[in-house]
């Protein structure tokens, strides 16, 4: 068990933990939430040490172990990935240095008979006992397991770590955490730089840990999947809750909604026996019953309402200038870097209006054709090409970090800004949460939650019809990023995004590309029917079962017994629903431009060719919908 007992930080005139009592016990996993620049990463510095508190204390065990995973970290150059992992065996590199040394001595020895040969012979037996009790026969593969559950491949293991971006260290730090299994595991933002399919490994391990977990993460549905417990920090105060984050937002506002009541209440009898107290006050016979009342009143305890912070940005895009029909499209393009290759033969178009997200492992070529297509990076072959008045809005995935750290707020809007814009300015700012001096403030000051706002706030200066978005949630706390998604959904051009974050993709999209071996796979849906279609949640293993699972589904039906569970039921009759709806917009578009090609002169206009490359489209999308839709009914029954 850990314990905090009335930790204390305040800067300058700011208090950002209050007093803060707090306790940790074996087997819990707590999401620690609340809103960027609120503690909840000082907090984990002052849990690991790394930090004191102004005042208060904080109580563990002896034999004490923490491992913690910053947003921010290095590690040391000219490594292998797999040296470096192996680094978290740290005791049974000791012990086998210390075996090595033994033996060399035997091997020179020849007074057989004297007490240092015979405790020679008894350090090589202990020595050796101890790695078979530390497992040292298994330590190479349980590192290359972890490595790979978490997107490393084989021919990573002996690459430098110098070789590897920020994102792929932080794996490997994770990794020699897992495999070091600590008492307490500290984990700040671990999603943000892994895949989905890095993080459905990730969640299956902290499923299955045993030791305490204490987790900040902007990802809902990763701290639904694996806390138990949710700490609220707000204004310096925490507030806690036994239950996931989903359960959590629905009992904090019950608590909320219920303090308010009482409180209103409360003042209601205060103020009827206030009223008494005067009345009693004015009479002489009454006046040593006033002054008794008084005293029960004065002793009566006051409910106070929390504080809340329910500050939110305003996120509106300009409304999109039309573009042609086709967007952007992409004809066997491949993309390599050296003798990697990340794209092979890939063909992809973008229609105007369809919103598509990129998911996929990371270093599949995801953000790679993205830049490819909106011409930030040449292909290696194949050609791209951009519709009629495409004008691009691009978010970048280090975007925020890109901003110059030596000007201002205002200054970094104005560098970006057009000239007619440039009296909105403040007013813009405000809007995402930036107000009075806050303006002024070097972009050098902001926490990574705030140069994202900042980012997104510059992209709202001028209009665009085609939003390329990569990664854009990272650093985003829960409230921005539900805010950033309406707005999103509300805007009326052509999105193309780039994210790892389920919750956020989920309802938003409606083609889901994914990246694997250098190909795209085609996937009409959003993420979530991507993951249906991936057996839920588990990528990987649905890939090495999928055969015996055809063989299995096949014999219980061959019994007469049926192979679906109620909650299989439940998703192909969602594929079924959405597939009839997508058939009738697709039949709907055919028809109009069946109607448009009827016409005498259709072929004699400079349209006609896109038209009918259009119609080519539709006309193989309702096929394949049609097949999908086919095999649901199927499966039904």
């Amino acid at each position: 068990m850990i314990s905090l007992s009335n930790i204390y930080v305040q800067y300058g005139n700011r208090i950002l933990l209050d007093s803060v009592n707090f306790v940790a016990k074996p087997g819990e996993r707590i999401g620690l939430v609340g809103r960027n620049g609120a503690g909840k990463s000082t907090l984990l510095k002052i849990i690991a040490g790394e930090m004191q508190p102004h005042e208060g204390n904080v109580v563990t065990p002896s034999q004490f172990t923490v491992g913690y995973l910053h947003q921010d970290m290095f590690l040391p150059k000219g490594q292998t990935v797999i040296a470096e992992t192996m680094s978290a065996f740290k005791e049974v590199l000791e012990v086998e240095a210390q075996l090595h040394h033994v033996q060399e001595e035997l091997a020179v020895r020849e007074d057989y008979e004297s007490d240092a040969y015979a405790k020679l012979i008894e350090d090589l037996g202990e020595l050796t006992e101890r790695l078979h009790h530390l497992g040292s026969a298994t330590t190479r593969a349980d590192a290359e397991r972890v490595l790979h559950g978490l997107g490393f491949e084989p021919r990573d293991m002996e690459r430098l770590t110098d070789e590897f971006s920020g994102g792929w260290q932080m794996r490997i730090e994770l990794a020699k955490i897992i495999l070091r299994q600590p008492d307490l595991i500290l984990l700040d933002e671990p999603t943000n730089h892994l895949d989905i399919e890095s993080i459905l490994w990730l969640e299956d391990w902290l499923n299955r840990y045993p030791g305490m977990a204490i987790i900040i993460s902007h990802d809902r549905r990763f701290l639904d999947n694996v806390t138990n417990r949710t700490a609220e920090v707000m204004l310096g105060k925490i507030h806690d809750y036994k239950a996931a984050y989903s359960k959590y937002v629905e009992l904090s506002q019950e608590r909320r909604e219920q303090m308010q009541a009482a409180f209103e209440n409360q003042q209601r009898v205060i103020a009827d026996r206030e009223r008494t107290i005067t009345r009693f006050m004015a009479k002489a016979s009454k006046t040593k019953m006033a002054q008794s009342m008084q005293k029960q009143l004065d002793k009566m305890d006051r409910i106070e309402i929390d504080e809340t912070d329910t500050s939110v940005m305003n996120l509106r895009f300009p409304d999109a200038p039309r573009s042609g029909e086709v967007v952007a499209q992409a004809e066997n393009v491949s993309k390599s870097y050296g003798s990697l290759k990340v794209i092979n033969n890939a063909d992809f178009q973008l229609l105007r209006g369809e919103r598509v997200a990129f998911v996929g492992q990371n270093g599949q070529g995801k953000t790679t054709l993205a830049k490819i297509l909106i011409g930030h990076e040449q292909a290696t072959s194949g050609k791209t090409s951009l519709g009629h008045n495409v004008s691009i809005g691009y978010y970048a995935q280090n975007q925020a970090e890109n901003l110059d750290p030596k000007i201002t707020l205002l200054q970094t809007m104005e560098k970006h800004s057009p000239e007619e814009m440039r009296t909105k300015l403040r007013a813009i700012l405000g809007a995402f949460l930036f107000s009075g001096e806050d303006v002024d403030k070097k972009v050098s000051a902001l926490s990574g939650g705030e140069r994202a706002r900042l980012a997104l706030a510059c992209m709202l200066l001028r209009p665009f019809n085609l939003l390329l978005l990569d990664e854009p949630t990272n650093h985003l706390d829960m409230i921005s990023k539900d805010m950033l998604k309406q707005a999103l959904m509300d805007y009326n051009g052509t999105l193309l995004v780039v994210s790892h974050d389920r919750e956020f993709l989920a309802d938003l999209t409606q083609r889901t590309i994914e990246f694997r071996d250098h190909r795209l796979i085609e996937h009409l849906g959003d993420v979530n029917y991507f993951l249906e279609r991936r057996k839920l949640d588990n990528m990987r293993a649905v890939e090495m079962r999928s055969a015996s699972t055809g063989h299995a589904a096949n014999d219980e039906r061959g019994k007469g017994g049926s192979a679906l569970s109620a909650d299989d039921k439940k998703q192909i009759q969602r594929t079924v629903q959405r597939t009839e709806k997508r058939i009738s917009e697709l039949e709907a578009e055919i028809i109009t431009i069946e109607g448009q090609m009827a016409t005498s002169d259709f072929y004699e206009k400079p349209e006609s060719q896109k038209v009918m490359q259009q119609y080519a489209s539709l006309k193989s999308e309702l096929d394949t919908v049609y097949r999908e839709w086919e095999n649901a009914l199927e499966s039904l029954g």
